[in-house]
């Protein structure tokens, strides 16, 4: 992924998809480190079903957090490498 600045409103509610195209849920929230500004993890809400698979960290909420390592892409979607997920 680019060192290219985004807000997080255009992040917000985009979808997360697999590099394969399987869906893994919503961004609701993201989380940075504050001093640099650096994205430390995107906080998935209504994940599918498809994502219990995956060994991924959960808040106290039950909302799936996903490395920034394992972002490939975001355009229309944010794209992430599901080997980066396991």
């Amino acid at each position: 992924m680019s060192d290219e600045k985004r807000a997080l409103r255009e992040l917000a509610g985009k979808l997360v998809v697999t590099k394969e195209g399987k869906r893994i849920g919503f961004i609701q929230d993201i989380t940075f480190e504050t001093r640099s500004g650096e994205l430390i993890q995107l906080v998935i809400k209504n994940p599918t079903v498809y994502s219990q698979n995956l060994n991924l960290e959960r808040t106290n909420q039950g909302e799936l957090l996903i490395p920034h390592n394992s972002i490939m892409a975001i355009g229309d979607f944010v794209v992430v490498s599901e080997e980066d997920l396991r």
